[in-house]
């Protein structure tokens, strides 16, 4: 399990939706001037450079981040994102490095919001904590982020995004982050819960998800891109987010978002989802 390190896929297609998407709620979440927490149970490192050896192995940024990187008519939710992905790089021409989520969120932080951050690779706990040593608004804890998630809620300003955004490298990651999500929502029933999801065996994902949708959750809405059809051959083939609780409109930027992403970004036969799977 503490074999995986997301430098590798850092900046990938994958990224961009979720990175898009996670930014698309804070935004909404703010419009109410209200204290609000993020909660992130596998929080990374917090920023990748994209020239070290585990992107440049793999070069999956190049077929995500760095086609958005240079265009100049992008719907307002992948403005935002390039904009702070560019304030990351230090207004830099070149795309040298790539925000995690914690960075992205600490990018857009109020003075009267918190983040609790979860991770437990030792390296990418490390430079975690040394990303945001001082800041008083930011905890970061070495630990299982599920376990971390069941802690924290209800959290004192009963508002919150929560991300669970687990490797899914060993099978259990599918039952458990489901199981997870459910028992949080029994504690703090208005959260916003973000899970991200990858579609290698797609049958696997759908187990995942039908978890939820039988949970009796209710609202609960499907933001997929696939890149190319599903297969049996390894690989990832599509990724999404399953949102509990999306702020009003989410719907619709959603929409407006991957309709552009799938222009830039599918490679052959993919296509794109936002679909309310639970209602009202």
């Amino acid at each position: 399990m503490l074999s995986y390190r997301h430098g590798f896929h850092a900046g990938n297609y994958a990224d961009v939706l979720k990175h898009s998407m996670l930014l698309q709620v804070l935004k909404l979440m703010h419009k109410k001037n209200k204290p609000m927490v993020y909660i992130d149970t596998h929080a990374g490192a917090g920023g990748y450079a994209l020239e070290d050896e585990f992107a440049q192995k793999t070069g999956e940024y190049l077929e995500g981040v760095a086609k958005l990187w240079d265009q100049d008519e992008l719907p307002a939710a992948l403005q935002d994102y390039i904009a702070d992905v560019k304030h990351f790089n230090q207004g830099d021409k070149q795309l040298a490095f790539y925000p995690g989520s914690p960075a992205f969120v600490d990018m857009n932080m109020r003075d009267k919001d918190r983040m609790v951050l979860h991770e437990l690779h030792g390296t990418d706990h490390q430079l975690l904590a040394e990303q945001f040593k001082g800041d008083k608004q930011i905890k970061v804890i070495k630990g299982d982020g599920y376990q971390g998630l069941i802690a924290a809620v209800p959290p004192l300003e009963r508002r919150g995004v929560i991300l669970v955004d687990p490797s899914y490298e060993i099978k259990s990651d599918y039952q458990e982050a489901a199981a997870t999500l459910i028992k949080a929502h029994k504690k703090f029933a208005t959260g916003v819960y973000m899970l991200w999801y990858p579609v290698v065996d797609r049958q696997m994902t759908e187990a995942m998800l039908e978890q939820l949708k039988q949970s009796g959750i209710r609202r609960q809405l499907r933001v997929e891109q696939a890149i190319a059809p599903d297969s049996n051959e390894y690989g990832m083939t599509a990724a999404g987010l399953w949102i509990i609780n999306p702020p009003w409109q989410l719907d619709d930027i959603a929409e407006e978002t991957l309709d552009c992403l799938h222009e830039l970004l599918n490679q052959q036969g993919g296509n794109v989802t936002v679909k309310w799977e639970v209602g009202e």
